[in-house]
């Protein structure tokens, strides 16, 4: 198994729109390879246009918002692709798929880079921000996972949020937190 780097995908639609989602990938060699979930508009729109960008962000308020209902985050044109990309993004890939490996949960896109491009200087990642997108993986899976497993997850990372979150990483944690409640609530009245 390669390593998994995460980051924010936006791909083309095929009317022209552009549909913003957190995601991990995998390089292989030459490729790019994105695995998104069957049902998914990332799926849909990958097999519609074959043009993504990967969005390269410290603020993990945009890996929280995509999970909680907030996708409205500033897109401008990418430089050689029809997609957009994150304006605050630190640096951003340009994709087109090549090939398509199918499976019935996730297939896998390969993808050639098109360009890649840097915007600002990376200043790392705290423990809080790594929190964070560890919390965007659980919510992005309440539906698979028992809720003691998130709860002791997350009680786990709040010891990062605590000790070094700043103000974009506790209101990214606010949605989260409230997004598990609310998913418990509703599978209790259901």
């Amino acid at each position: 198994m390669s390593l998994i780097h995460e980051a924010i995908l936006t791909t083309a639609t095929a009317t022209g729109e552009t549909h913003i989602a957190p995601l991990g990938f995998r390089r292989e060699g030459d490729w790019i390879v994105l695995a998104p979930f069957h049902p998914s508009r990332t799926l849909d729109n990958l097999r519609a246009t074959g043009r993504a960008a990967l969005s390269h962000t410290d603020d993990v308020r945009v890996f929280a918002g995509c999970l909680t209902g907030r996708r409205d985050w500033p897109l401008v044109p990418c430089e050689r692709i029809a997609c957009g990309r994150l304006r605050g993004a630190l640096a951003h890939v340009e994709l087109e798929v090549e090939r398509v490996e199918e499976d019935a949960m996730r297939p896998r896109f390969l993808c050639r880079e098109a360009g890649s491009f840097n915007h600002a200087p990376f200043p790392g990642h705290n423990r809080a921000q790594a929190a964070v997108i560890e919390a965007c993986i659980l919510v992005s899976r309440l539906g698979m996972l028992p809720a003691d497993k998130v709860d002791r997850e997350m009680a786990y990372l709040q010891i990062a949020i605590d000790k070094t979150a700043g103000p974009r990483e506790r209101e990214a944690w606010d949605w989260l937190t409230d997004r598990i409640a609310a998913h418990r609530a509703a599978s209790r009245t259901a």
